[in-house]
């Protein structure tokens, strides 16, 4: 990222899609196709692991480090492929074009994904399919098990399973083997489809010059495939239960704090396998993308650790942690380090010595650029480097125009229209907010695609510390029009970043 570029923020499951959810077909290459009308070198997603119910459906709570999210799986592409027939996919579902319906999704999908996996194991599968369970048998024999007890033995988390299974005893995990193995299977036919969709999309984005941007959750989930067989390697009791969660103290987000509730690392059980669970989580996230931005950074230096059971963040503690190391070990492997740091909020002089060692850049939000002491704020343009990432906003914030309309305080859009240097229309803060982005100093610009198309609260992708409504949004296809594609393409000309 050493030369002028921008790009767009936009989540697979906010692409438009006449199957409830944003997917690996048509619209994303028909989107990828906007990004090059419209000048853009990186398109930017968020994470690509399985989501669950329970929390949300959010992609920072992810069932696997490894593993990719089967309702990202085009049903276009399964029928173009030859694994279902169009009369399968043909029925109107009455899905909302603006947002997920996730319950109504996930029964749709899974009774195409019953069919095709039903077919294709009855034709006797393919030595392509059984190259790829041989090639990534390291994570998905694992996941693909953990995936069939867990719903033969739902609701119960793992730590709630009978001992033996809990404890991975061999002999029990043999028999439900064979006990599972349709479901085994099912699961492994998953990944495999999804790995080639993904494969296609991520060819044809380097046929076209767009690099992609993923996101590593910094933290696993407890009820995931990684921590049931890898429980050394987190903080959990005699009982295998989180002996402490993850989160974060008061910040911009809460007064009490967030509590995460996955379970934090044993630090000295990494270390002493050479962080070899981390380094292949990254690795194998590069293997799908070109860049890799790691959420809540500052957690590989120092985590904010919370007894298990509190009721609010505010019994936490901050504890050392050895991302450190970790990031030279990876970077011994791979000089070239494709990392970008998530280093939002108040950061320890630790954490931006270890970037700068590492030629790690950083993020800056102009949204919060604008409070008291504006001059002197590390977001406000005249203070941004040029080794960083510049967003309007993240997929945690208000998009621009609802945050002017709502959240903006007089003091923030006083001191916003001082800085542009006119009175400020509610209208076009969106786009003034890129033009102060595109102007900066910063070789890269990311927007989010809200920012765009200048809409407003309703379309929001997250707000922290709230349970349930979040990642819902989905973009329309008549929004993202050639007019919108051209402007784009005209600002980013015009700062140097076509």
């Amino acid at each position: 990222m050493n030369i002028r570029g921008c790009g767009v923020l936009l989540h697979i499951t906010s692409l438009p899609s006449p199957y409830g959810i944003g997917d690996l077909g048509t619209a994303a290459y028909e989107f990828l196709d906007f990004l090059v009308d419209a000048g853009q070198l990186y398109w930017q997603i968020l994470p690509l692991h399985p989501t669950d119910q329970e929390y949300d459906n959010s992609p920072y709570h992810a069932l696997s480090a490894f593993a990719c999210n089967p309702l990202m799986i085009s049903p276009e592409r399964m029928v173009s492929d030859g694994f279902i027939d169009a009369s399968d996919i043909s029925r109107n579902q009455g899905f909302s074009s603006r947002e997920v319906d996730y319950p109504a999704v996930i029964a749709y999908k899974e009774e195409i994904f019953t069919l095709a996996c039903k077919r294709f194991f009855q034709r006797g599968g393919s030595d392509e399919f059984r190259e790829f369970c041989h090639n990534y048998s390291w994570w998905l024999d694992d996941y693909a098990l953990f995936m069939a007890i867990r719903k033969k033995l739902a609701p119960l988390r793992w730590g709630d399973w009978p001992d033996e299974l809990k404890d991975r005893n061999p002999d029990a995990l043999q028999k439900i083997r064979e006990q599972e193995s349709a479901e085994i299977q099912r699961e492994q036919f998953l990944q495999y489809i999804f790995s080639l969709q993904w494969n296609a999309l991520r060819t044809a984005c380097r046929d076209k010059g767009v690099l992609l941007i993923g996101d590593i959750p910094i933290y696993i989930d407890y009820d995931s495939a990684d921590v049931w067989t890898n429980p050394d390697l987190f903080n959990l009791d005699n009982e295998k239960k989180p002996a402490a969660v993850a989160g974060v103290p008061p910040d911009y987000f809460s007064r009490t704090g967030q509590i995460w509730n996955s379970p934090v690392y044993n630090w000295e059980k990494m270390e002493k396998t050479g962080y070899s669970w981390w380094i292949q989580r990254i690795e194998h996230l590069i293997s799908f993308v070109d860049y890799v931005r790691i959420d809540h950074f500052r957690g590989l230096f120092g985590f904010w650790e919370i007894p298990a059971g509190s009721d609010t963040a505010l019994s936490g503690r901050w504890k050392h942690a050895k991302g450190r190391d970790l990031l030279r070990s990876i970077a011994r492997r791979n000089p070239y380090l494709p990392v970008i740091a998530e280093d939002l909020g108040v950061i320890t002089p630790d954490v931006r010595e270890g970037m700068r060692e590492l030629s790690i850049p950083g993020m800056k939000v102009l949204l919060f650029a604008f409070g008291a002491g504006m001059s002197g704020s590390p977001y406000i343009p005249h203070n941004i480097v040029k080794d960083c990432v510049v967003y309007t906003g993240t997929h945690d914030n208000n998009p621009v125009r609802g945050w002017y309309d709502e959240e903006a305080g007089e003091e923030e859009r006083t001191n916003f229209a001082a800085y542009i240097g006119k009175t400020v229309n509610p209208d076009d803060a969106s786009r003034d907010f890129i033009r102060l982005a595109m102007m900066s100093v910063a070789n890269t610009v990311i927007i989010p695609m809200q920012d765009i198309l200048n809409l407003g609260s309703d379309s929001r992708m997250n707000r922290p510390g709230t349970e349930e409504g979040n990642w819902r949004w989905r973009a329309e296809q008549s929004q993202m029009t050639r007019d919108i594609a051209q402007n784009l393409r005209q600002i980013a000309g015009l700062y140097d970043r076509v």
